[in-house]
């Protein structure tokens, strides 16, 4: 199981996530795709990379409009997972042209 940051922590590497923000235990980000075959092609992008790393966001697709969010519930909080996926997810997004 992965070690949960201490506040100071996640303060530090959301500062690298400018678009992510924290609630409580969580960090989300919305991003506004170019299409909706766009938006579905990054969920597609996204979830490849969620296997791969075997860590999981919540996915909301509302139109072009998709929500990401972030925790380890195994460790009860947010840990450099999160951040390690919401870096990938912020470059994924770049390559689909999502803002």
């Amino acid at each position: 199981m992965a070690d949960t940051l201490d506040g100071a922590a996640v303060a530090d590497r959301l500062r690298a996530l400018p678009a992510w923000t924290r609630d409580g235990e969580e960090i989300s980000r919305e991003v506004r795709a170019p299409s909706f075959l766009a938006g579905i092609d990054l969920v597609g992008a996204v979830a490849r990379a969620a296997e791969d790393a075997d860590h999981h966001p919540d996915i909301d697709i509302r139109w072009r409009t998709l929500r990401f969010a972030l925790t380890t519930h195994s460790a009860g909080g947010l840990t450099a997972r999160d951040f390690d996926l919401a870096a990938v997810i912020d470059r994924l997004a770049g390559e689909h042209g999502a803002e």
